[in-house]
């Protein structure tokens, strides 16, 4: 086999303050682990990634269930170097092997195809991605054997560097290419010989210099791919950027994106060309929207399919949700999970949909609840009407046919089917089946008491 692709995933990122494994936290939607398996996905099968877990490992392993990868125990967590340590049966039968960390979410497929690419060009043993920050302070440097040499003669920590490797602004990113049999066979020779007692898999870059191995390094183009997330405004930091790097992709694509620095546009959003997107909109999960559409300001928008054309207008949220081409939502609309609105639909100003279907041109404009309803084409729900769904104990059906007309104000007590063409009128309680084309009625009769509220003053005035 050719390339396998470690990724080190054990570690507690104490700096974090947080029970939460280090590499399950978020940007951009899904968990720092997710966005490095995705780019090593493109290099390698899924099957070819093994990633190290450790802490709360059980945790870390079912967020990433679905991506195939497998994983390697580090029940103690006693550095990178064990970590490999612990994962060399599961690479022995690869030729070369790629460490990649699972806190490093911004790294791009294209830069591990160049760290990769490069380590066989040079034949090395070793091979180190680089990077020139603006600030290279903390970080260990890369000391070459020349200017303009790919050969590495040592990697020093900061609180090592003489007075001129001071001035180095090339860093060790932590990711690295190896021949697997030279890995093999110089990682025992790593020792813990310092005060955490751990074991470092930098050290090995000097181990295999001494030995006569060829070490090199290659610089990464974008210092920002590099970066690891190691305390919460790190964290923030990150996916501040990756969030702009989306809304970047997207009007690259012929998206509109209005004041993009307040938008929420997940990673794994898709938009099509000539949608306007307007500020403060957030865009969550595997959003999918259309082309032609307006998503008006401050609405939220998650694992959801927006088809062409559609307005959305101001403060609507929809959740796990269809919305057909050419449909009307909002604004303060509700769309809730399981709900499909149909083509040229309109749901109006606080309307709550749950489970409900609408069908072509159906509309139900202003202050609704549609629970588990079924609404037919080119019927419309009058303001205030409710469907009575839960019994409290089941959920149950309310189906209305297509031309269908609900007054306002009407309560539809499920399990009902209203039929084709039929009438509600206004302010009923519906708890029968309608037949089609018929009139449906239930209200009490109208009273009226000529002189009452003239008398009923007179009494409160103690005048008789």
């Amino acid at each position: 086999m050719g390339l396998a692709i470690v990724i080190m995933a054990a570690g507690k990122g104490t700096r974090l303050k947080s029970r939460r494994p280090k590499v399950l936290h978020a940007i951009g939607g899904k968990p720092l682990l997710e966005h490095v398996i995705a780019a090593a996905s493109r290099i390698v099968a899924p099957a070819d990634i093994y990633a190290v877990v450790g802490h709360e490992a059980a945790s870390v392993e079912a967020a990433v269930a679905g991506t195939g990868v497998g994983f390697v125990l580090q029940a103690e967590q006693l550095g990178t170097g064990h970590a490999i340590q612990c994962a060399q049966e599961a690479i022995r039968g690869y030729d070369n092997v790629l460490v990649l960390s699972g806190d490093v979410p911004l790294i791009r497929p294209e830069t591990i195809g160049l760290l990769w690419e490069f380590h066989q060009a040079q034949d090395a043993a070793m091979t180190i991605l680089t990077a020139r920050p603006e600030n290279p302070f903390g970080y260990g440097r890369v000391v070459r054997r020349g200017s303009d040499s790919a050969e590495v003669e040592a990697i020093v920590e900061q609180k090592s560097l003489s007075a001129g490797q001071e001035e180095i602004g090339e860093i060790n990113s932590g990711i690295y290419a190896f021949k697997t049999a030279a890995l093999l066979q110089y990682l025992s020779r790593i020792e813990a010989g310092n005060s955490a007692g751990e074991y470092y898999l930098t050290d090995l870059a000097g181990i295999l210099v001494a030995a006569g191995e060829r070490v090199v390094a290659v610089e990464a183009a974008d210092p920002e791919e590099v970066l690891g997330a190691n305390t919460i405004a790190e964290l923030v930091s990150l996916d501040a950027t990756l969030r702009a790097q989306n809304a970047e992709r997207l009007m690259a694509q012929g998206v509109t994106i209005f004041r993009p620095e307040t938008s929420v546009i997940d990673a794994d959003v898709e938009v099509g060309p000539d949608t306007v997107i307007e500020p403060f909109v957030q865009l969550l999960g595997k959003t999918r929207i259309g082309s032609d559409c307006l998503i008006r300001s401050s609405t939220v928008i998650e694992n959801s399919t927006i088809e062409d054309g559609v307005i959305v207008r101001q403060s609507c949220v929809i959740a796990e949700s269809t919305i057909g081409s050419g449909a009307r939502i909002g604004p303060f609309a509700h769309i809730r999970p399981g709900s499909e609105i149909g083509e040229d639909a309109h749901v109006g100003n606080f309307v709550e949909t749950k489970k409900a279907r609408l069908g072509k041109g159906a509309k139900a404009n202003h202050l609704t609840y549609l629970g588990d309803a079924e609404v037919g084409a080119g019927s419309n729900i009058g303001a205030g009407v409710i469907t009575c769904n839960y019994d409290g104990v089941n959920k149950h059906t309310t189906k209305i046919g297509a031309g269908v007309f609900v007054g306002s104000d009407s309560t539809l007590v499920a399990p009902i089917t209203l039929g084709d063409g039929c009438y509600v009128g206004a302010g009923s309680c519906i708890t029968k089946d309608v037949p089609e084309d018929a009139l449906a009625v239930g209200r009490s009769k109208q009273v009226i008491k000529e002189g009452w509220a003239v008398a009923k003053r007179k009494r409160l005035r103690g005048e008789c």
